[in-house]
């Protein structure tokens, strides 16, 4: 009868409180170094480096766009990221997340609908100078609306 309005979803609601936002409508060129939590919801074009001590994380909103390396403590992704992502707690890739690039992950967590193009990479196989899954590199590729491991061809 009388229907909710729902607000586009973004990122999950967490906990977190973004002490800085780059909004939809502003793009910024340039390496960004971020000492306290970051939310993008707008473009950013160069590496982004979030501070690995205290509670620090970095999300890219539905409508956020990275193109550039990513370095953070803590990452949820609703958005497109073209560059690679080294994050040494936990990655969230939520259904509408697009990453062209490898995934250097502690923890990961993946929607389905969330679209990988690169390797995964796991923290501890990547401190061991491993990428691999059964002694054989991997890759991720996305099919549909599922995220799946395959091995690289060489």
């Amino acid at each position: 009868m009388f229907g909710k309005k729902h607000s586009p979803k973004i990122v999950r609601s967490t906990d977190e409180s973004f002490e800085t936002i780059i909004g939809q409508s502003t793009e910024i060129r340039g390496e960004i170094i971020a000492t306290q939590s970051l939310r993008i919801d707008g473009t950013v074009v160069g590496d982004i480096r979030v501070s690995q001590s205290g509670n620090v994380s970095l999300a890219i909103g539905l409508t956020g766009s990275v193109q550039g390396d990513i370095h953070a403590q803590r990452l949820m992704v609703g958005g497109r990221i073209s560059g690679n992502v080294f994050v040494t707690e936990s990655v969230e890739l939520h259904d509408s997340a697009d990453i062209h690039g490898d995934i250097t992950y502690g923890q990961i967590t993946i929607e389905p609908g969330a679209k990988i193009n690169g390797r995964m990479i796991t923290l501890a196989n990547a401190q061991q100078g491993e990428l691999t899954i059964e002694g054989k590199p991997t890759l991720v590729s996305s099919a549909s609306s599922q995220a799946r491991l395959a091995p690289a061809s060489d």
